[in-house]
């Protein structure tokens, strides 16, 4: 993929995880004859965001119309995606999702892509959530110091006091719920399935 100018904001789709709980890797998991993270991808692109994928290189990955960046081997935390995306990209905007979102909104990807704090996240019954999130390459030091500390994601997040997006922003791009819901388990796959509309499940 060509490169694309530095006003268009990246959207980066973490997929560095084992996905142990799930019982195999994320990325490949199928959902409705698709790979799991195809529908993120998707949502990036429909919001207008440059997709890329951000993996250890011993990541199982499907072929994928995106770039990859590759994170260090370790440490596994959710922050290494974030930083290695981060330092690839310091001047352009980034939004992270996880690998396992079905059901991102693409106007909430373009909302946060627009946003003018350097760190905005959605919060829901009081709990931050890191994804989709907002996040700037001024973070960066923060982050590397939390990464380097294996510091809790949530707490080094709250501390950077992010742009919080409440439930009734939220729901102004769909039910909060489904639009922050990742697949974990087997059963949130299959409850994924039921979920979505029967034209998309045809595919």
């Amino acid at each position: 993929m060509e490169e694309t100018g530095l006003s268009i904001a990246v959207g980066a789709v973490l997929a560095g995880g084992r996905g142990s709980r799930l019982g195999g890797a994320k990325a490949t998991t199928e959902l409705a004859g698709k790979p799991l993270i195809a529908y993120p991808v998707a949502a990036i692109a429909a919001a207008g965001l440059e997709p890329v994928v951000v993996a250890k290189r011993g990541s199982e990955l499907p072929p994928l119309p995106c770039r990859t960046v590759w994170e260090p081997e370790e440490p596994r935390h959710p922050l290494a995606g974030i930083v290695a995306a981060l330092r690839r990209f310091p001047e352009r905007p980034l939004v992270a999702v996880a690998c396992d979102m079905p059901f991102l909104a693409p106007a909430l990807l373009a909302r946060l892509a627009a946003a003018a704090e350097p760190l905005a996240l959605p919060e829901l019954d009081g709990e931050l959530h890191p994804f989709p999130g907002r996040y700037e390459a001024s973070l960066l030091p923060a982050l590397e110091q939390a990464l380097e500390a294996n510091e809790p994601m949530r707490r080094t997040l709250a501390a950077l006091e992010p742009r919080r997006l409440g439930a009734e922003e939220l729901g102004g791009f769909g039910p909060s719920r489904r639009l922050l819901f990742n697949v974990n388990t087997p059963a949130d796959l299959e409850w994924a399935r039921r979920s979505l509309p029967r034209s998309r499940s045809a595919r």
